[in-house]
C-alpha cells in the first residue's frame, strides 16, 4: 500500500513509500521497461546495480510468447524472469492504441490479430485481469482504451465510458494475493472527459491510479495539460502514475505537478542508437568528436560504463557493431534515470526540490530527436517482431 511521507512546500511533488509482496518502492520513483519479460540489453544484476526498484511487464505480448501454460508452469513472472522485486503489468490497454491495425474493439474487450502470426486473441476486463493474477505482478493496471491524440471528441467521450466500464469489471475479478491494482484515467485533453474518468475511477477506489493517454504522439504542452487537467481529481493518498513518460527534464516538471510514478522505453531505446542521457540532455556517442574523447559518457556518473570506458572506447564498439557498446549506454542510461529519481526524492526529503527543479531545467538541454514517448509507429513495429 501507499504512504504519503511529505508533500513539497513550494510545488505538488510528494515524497511516499509503496509497499507490495517483493518488496517496498520509494517514489518518485522510475520503473524500468520489460515488456516481454526483459529490459533491453540488461540483466537483473545490472538492474539492481542501476539502482531500478520495479519493472514492467505487459499483458499482451506475455500471453502471446511464451505463454502462460509455461509463465505458470514457472512459478510466476517472477521466478521465470528472476526477477526477486516488485513488477508491475501493463493490461494491454496500450496495444489497443498501438495495434489499432489489427484491433477492433467491441463493447465488452478487443479483438486483436496476433502481430506474430494472425492467431485470434480476445481481451476484455476479465481477461486482462486473469491474465495479470497468473502473472503474480505486483500491481496489476485495469484494462481500457487508450485512443490517440487525433482522436475526435466523439471517439474519446467513447474511449472513456468503455474505460470506466471496463475498471468497475476489472475491479470485480479475482485477482493474485496481495496484488495491487491501479485505475487508468483517459479523456484526452478535454477537461470535461478527464474530470468525469477520474471521479468514476476514484469512486471504484482503486490502490492508485495512472494518468493514460499521454505520449501517444502528442506535443509535450499537451502531454503536460493533459496530466494537469487530471492530477487535481487524483486523491492524495493514493499513488499517481503518468504512463509511458519521459524525458529527464520531463519528469522532473511532472514530478512538481504531483506525480510518483514513471515508466518509459528510452533509456535503452535511445542506447541502441549510440544516443546517451546526461544531466544535461542528450549525447550522441557515435559523433566524431568522441572519437578521441578519453572521458566517460558523464563526469561524475557512478555507472559501470562511465567507471571503466572512455567515450572513445564506447564510439568504437558502437561503430563496429559490438554489442557491449549498446549494453554500455543501457546500463548508463538507466542509472541516470534511477539516479535523478534518488537525489529528486532527497531533495523533497530536505525540501529544495524547488531550487533544484529551477537549477535542472535551466541546464537540460533538449534534444528533438529524442521523442517524449512510449514509441513511434516504427519503433512499435520494431519492438513487436
Amino acid at each position: 500500500m501507499f504512504e504519503l511521507l511529505k508533500t513539497d512546500q513550494e510545488t505538488s511533488a510528494r515524497l511516499g513509500r509503496i509497499t507490495t509482496p517483493h518488496g517496498v518502492v520509494s517514489t518518485p520513483v522510475f520503473m524500468s521497461v520489460g515488456t516481454q519479460g526483459s529490459v533491453k540489453a540488461l540483466d537483473p544484476r545490472e538492474l539492481h546495480e542501476a539502482g531500478t526498484q520495479i519493472i514492467l511487464g505487459n499483458t499482451y505480448h506475455l500471453t502471446i510468447r511464451p505463454g502462460l501454460d509455461i509463465i505458470r508452469a514457472a512459478g510466476g513472472l517472477h521466478k521465470f524472469i528472476s526477477w526477486p522485486a516488485p513488477i508491475l503489468t501493463d493490461s494491454g490497454g496500450f496495444q489497443v492504441f498501438s495495434l489499432a491495425k489489427i484491433r477492433k474493439v467491441r463493447p465488452h474487450g478487443v479483438e486483436f490479430r496476433s502481430h506474430l502470426d494472425g492467431s485470434a486473441l480476445f481481451l476484455g476486463p476479465k481477461e486482462a485481469m486473469e491474465i495479470q493474477a497468473c502473472l503474480g505482478s505486483d500491481i496489476a493496471m485495469v484494462f481500457d482504451e487508450c485512443p490517440p491524440h487525433t482522436a475526435s471528441a466523439g471517439e474519446v467521450r467513447g474511449a472513456v465510458d468503455r474505460t470506466i466500464r471496463w475498471a468497475g469489471e476489472c475491479r470485480e475479478q479475482p485477482r493474485a494475493k496481495g496484488q495491487q491494482v491501479y485505475g487508468i484515467v483517459q479523456g484526452g485533453c478535454h477537461p470535461g472527459y478527464r474530470e468525469k474518468c477520474a471521479k468514476a475511477l476514484v469512486d471504484l477506489d482503486f490502490d492508485g491510479y495512472a494518468i493514460g493517454g499521454v505520449s501517444v504522439g502528442e506535443p509535450e504542452p499537451e502531454m503536460l495539460r493533459a496530466v494537469d487537467l487530471t492530477a487535481p481529481f487524483l486523491p492524495a493518498q493514493k499513488p499517481r502514475y503518468a504512463m509511458g513518460l519521459g524525458t529527464p527534464a520531463q519528469m522532473v516538471e511532472l514530478v512538481a505537478r504531483g506525480v510518483d510514478m514513471f515508466d518509459c522505453v528510452l533509456p535503452t531505446r535511445v542506447a541502441r542508437n549510440g544516443t546517451a542521457f546526461t544531466r544535461k540532455g542528450t549525447v550522441n556517442i557515435k559523433a566524431g568528436y568522441n572519437k578521441a574523447d578519453w572521458g566517460p559518457i558523464e563526469e561524475g556518473c557512478d555507472c559501470f560504463a562511465c567507471r571503466n570506458f572512455s567515450r572513445a572506447y564506447l564510439r568504437h564498439l558502437l561503430n563496429v557493431e559490438e554489442i557491449l557498446g549498446l549494453r554500455m549506454l543501457s546500463v548508463h542510461n538507466t542509472r541516470l534515470y534511477c539516479r535523478l529519481m534518488e537525489e529528486i526524492r532527497l531533495q523533497i526529503a530536505g525540501g529544495t526540490f524547488g531550487e533544484f527543479r529551477r537549477e535542472f531545467t535551466a541546464n537540460y538541454v533538449p534534444t528533438k530527436r529524442v521523442l517524449a514517448g512510449r514509441m513511434t509507429k516504427a519503433d512499435q513495429i520494431e519492438a513487436e517482431r
